[in-house]
């Protein structure tokens, strides 16, 4: 008897098994969706009711989610302009973020759901899985190796500042997955002999998702390109503006990006023509840059440093200002800047190096500062003398940017153009682990990455989620919702009316509201009413209210101390007690004033 028979195939132990490429991919999904649920665990079991922490902006985009849903598909409005929020002047969304392609997942989402709690939570877990993917995609597509894009993704996919963001509920600048392949779109665009029509596209679509991310992810992908740009042309190579192919790319990319980027920013462009994005000066700048500290810190919630870093260093900003790229990343970084002619892209490693220091600089913003705290330094005399002060500041290249750069000084936080130092460094770190990698058998090189993904996870775990908030609206809302008309609502006292819980709590009670969430964006009715509304009751307060249409009057017990005086005088003013729901007390303001006189 023959034991293996000519056209059947030979099972061998040693034979290797060839998956095919969806399965690989579905895989290294599946691989990042678990390391998902585990460093941001327990909240896959509260997906549907509650958000990590306290509410705030996460709420807002709660409410964002739900207001898309209602404007494309029960209004047919554009879903950027929300006519009944800031009433009756309008609000565009622009002055906080439209954030529409981390919150499109969730309005499906929400749609099947009807659950937009479920929605975003659903979109923020999902910005890591895309975030490590898309890493992953790019270190593979450079190394050939899809361990080293493997590690590299978990790098980039729970970075601290993505934890940090994450935490607050910023699921605008949690959507990071774009920027990995955009510069790889970019790269091979340069890189090709040939016309690199999918590269261009590539690139295009990515930088149009950017723009519809967040403007400050735009504005400063705009400004780190064009350094990648000269970078490339100065530093590695300047075939491409000989090449024909490159040209052609170069024009597809900008045809196709061209009307996504305008699209995403022309609500900004709206909102800047009516005066409405504010200009910061140096000393706001100054207040949301970095420290050098920042980028070298571990987490400030992490699960073992967290209160040891707490009691040596002002975290104060830890919102903004965990730039931490993590040990592992950095001294894979050094092996790769270290073997970059062997690595096969000495090119891009140099120029990963000059914009990650790029970044680090910038971040700094207009002055130097160290454990967020400007510097300054003591003069020698006759500086002192000439210059008339002991002593001075050091200046930094942010301060010549914030000053003739335009539009740079309405960047807010501009500590988040760190963030690029953290995509270079990991990029770079999978290039230096795939240098490894190719100099070790099988076991070793899975035995190595088990190690290094270990250590990152370690280096970035969190202190476990013990706080979560159920998302729901207020008792006087569902009163709200039940009452006849279509009059506006009005909060008080009035410096709550930017609160995004009583946005979101416009979705429950339907009706125009006063107020919104304008972040550091005042509209000009906002900011025409708020100083007389702040000293509320008086009589020119009722008298805008009823010029704003206002029928009802919310007034928040707690936030006055003798609010029998406060109640009394609302009531002389001739409006109506309704009902007192949770501390919530409810008047009717009849269509006219009572006349005092």
């Amino acid at each position: 008897m023959r034991l293996f028979q000519p056209g059947l195939p030979v099972l061998n132990r040693t034979r290797r098994v060839v998956q095919h490429p969806a399965a690989q991919e579905s895989a290294v999904l599946l691989y990042f969706s678990l390391l998902t649920i585990w460093m941001t665990y327990p909240l896959v079991s509260h997906m549907a009711t509650s958000v990590v922490g306290e509410t705030g902006d996460n709420i807002y985009f709660i409410f964002l989610i739900r207001w898309f849903q209602k404007a494309w598909f029960e209004l047919g409005i554009s879903p950027f302009f929300h006519p009944w929020l800031n009433y009756p002047e309008g609000w565009n969304l622009a002055s906080t973020d439209t954030a529409l392609a981390s919150t499109l997942p969730g309005l499906l989402v929400s749609m099947l759901s009807a659950n937009p709690t479920l929605g975003y939570n659903t979109a923020m877990l999902l910005t890591f899985v895309l975030a490590g993917w898309a890493m992953y995609t790019w270190v593979k597509h450079l190394t050939g190796s899809k361990l080293a894009g493997m590690l590299a993704g978990t790098i980039y996919a729970f970075l601290p500042y993505r934890m940090a963001h994450y935490l607050v509920g910023h699921l605008n600048l949690s959507g990071v997955a774009w920027f990995p392949l955009y510069f790889m779109g970019v790269y091979d665009l340069l890189r090709s002999e040939k016309f690199a029509w999918k590269s261009a596209l590539l690139a295009a679509v990515m930088l149009g998702l950017i723009a519809f991310t967040a403007m400050y992810y735009l504005y400063f992908t705009l400004l780190i390109s064009a350094l990648f740009l000269a970078g490339y042309l100065l530093l590695v190579d300047r075939a491409p503006l000989r090449r024909v192919a490159f040209w052609k790319g170069a024009l597809l990319l900008g045809l196709v990006a061209l009307p996504l980027v305008y699209a995403g920013v022309q609500p900004f462009i709206s909102l800047q023509n009516q005066g409405g994005i504010a200009s910061r000066d140096i000393e706001y700048a100054n207040r949301f840059a970095a420290s050098p500290t920042d980028f070298i810190l571990p987490f400030s919630r992490h699960f073992l440093w967290a209160k040891w870093i707490g009691a040596h260093f002002d975290r104060s900003l830890w919102i903004e200002v965990n730039l931490y790229p993590g040990i592992v990343a950095i001294l894979l970084g050094i092996i790769a800047l270290v073997r970059r002619k062997e690595s096969g892209h000495k090119g891009l490693v140099v120029l990963a190096l000059i914009i990650a220091l790029t970044g680090f600089i910038l971040a700094l913003g207009p002055y130097l500062h160290w454990n967020n705290n400007v510097i300054n330094v003591q003069l020698p005399d006759f500086l002192e003398k000439t210059l008339h002060r002991p002593s001075a500041r050091i200046p930094l290249p942010g301060y010549l940017l914030f000053k003739y750069l335009p539009f740079y000084d309405k960047m807010r936080a501009i500590s988040r153009v760190g963030f690029f130092t953290l995509i270079f460094t990991t990029m770079t770190a999978g290039i230096g682990v795939a240098w490894l990698f190719r100099r070790m058998g099988g076991r070793k090189r899975a035995g190595l990455a088990i190690v290094l993904i270990a250590l990152i996870l370690f280096d970035f775990m969190p202190g476990k989620f013990q706080q979560f908030t159920r998302i729901d609206a207020r008792p006087v809302d569902y009163w709200l919702a039940k009452q006849p008309g279509q009059g506006a609502v009005v909060q008080f006292p009035f410096s709550q009316a930017g609160d995004q819980e009583l946005v979101y709590d416009t979705l429950i009670h339907g009706k125009p509201y006063i107020g919104g969430f304008f972040s550091a964006n005042q509209p000009p009715q906002f900011t025409a009413i708020e100083k007389e509304l702040l000293h509320f009751p008086s009589y020119e307060g009722m008298q805008i209210l009823q010029e704003l249409g206002v029928q009802y009057v919310l007034v928040d017990i707690s936030a006055y101390p003798d609010f029998a005086s406060v109640d009394g005088k609302i009531q002389e003013l001739g409006m109506k007690p309704l009902v007192r729901l949770d501390g919530q007390q409810v008047y009717e303001l009849f269509p006219r004033a009572k006349d005092l006189d």
